[in-house]
């Protein structure tokens, strides 16, 4: 059995105006420079990952949205962050490509899709009732390979402003992980810059965003001049993960690959 090819996109932060900038980065054209720089790769991908933030509190941003992704004729997998509406971006990509959460299977490799929006909040949570979907997609998943996708951060990203914005029930969210050996990998988004970590052998993965990054381990917020990236990951049948953060423009071209 082959392996799954996901590319991750997260943070787009779009907005109804085309010229709509985020901490001076025009974030559709951005958005749109890394989706053509990952087509110059091995192209097409099984799926397209996208871990929210998708719009900058501005739900006409979906419309571009919409038309960039809807257009790739590709499973486009997408969950909300704290700057979307989850409603409304249910409502506005309700129909295919877009799956807007729940879970699916991809190869040998169950991909789970979470909530973590508190609404009113830059800080996430789980739901309860989310976690109790998740433990049982989990144990029905059995030995498939599962990777938990959601927006924001479970584990210290060890900067002082942005932990204190990450998920907040972090230690319910591992209890439910815990009782699954299959789960292989977690995923996010929110933190603007990447991570890349090992917890009880599940892999952890934080991922740039498509337009401003933030200076990793900074007291307070501050930004970081690293251009747009995505993240490429390919998912093995023995639930290995291969996985590459890609930084659009750097004058390397792209980031360093690494398997766990």
């Amino acid at each position: 059995m082959s392996s799954v090819r996901l590319i991750q996109f997260t943070d787009l932060h779009l907005y109804a105006r085309e010229d709509g900038a985020l901490r001076g980065v025009p974030t559709l054209p951005s958005a749109r420079r890394a989706l053509a720089h990952a087509q110059l790769g091995p192209w097409p991908p099984d799926a397209l990952l996208v871990t929210g933030d998708i719009v900058q509190d501005d739900p006409g941003g979906y419309a571009h949205f919409r038309r960039l992704f809807g257009a790739l004729q590709l499973p486009v997998l997408c969950l909300p962050g704290n700057h979307d509406d989850p409603t409304q971006l249910r409502e506005a990509l309700a129909e295919a490509p877009f799956l807007t959460g729940g879970h699916l299977e991809l190869g040998r490799w169950r991909i789970l899709l979470l909530d973590s929006v508190a609404p009113g909040a830059a800080q996430g949570e789980l739901r309860h009732s989310s976690l109790v979907a998740l433990d049982a997609a989990l144990a029905q998943a059995q030995e498939r390979p599962a990777l938990v996708c959601l927006h924001h951060h479970p584990v210290p990203m060890h900067s002082r402003w942005l932990d204190q914005v990450g998920l907040a029930n972090a230690e319910a969210f591992f209890a439910v992980i815990d009782r699954h050996p299959n789960v292989r990998g977690i995923l996010w988004g929110h933190v603007h810059q990447s991570y890349d970590g090992l917890r009880n052998g599940v892999r952890l993965l934080g991922t740039p965003s498509t337009c401003a990054q933030f200076k990793p381990l900074a007291e307070a917020f501050e930004l970081d001049p690293r251009p747009a990236a995505y993240r490429t990951l390919e998912l093995h049948p023995d639930g290995t993960i291969l996985t590459e953060v890609v930084w659009v423009d750097a004058a390397n071209g792209r980031g360093s690959m690494s398997a766990a």
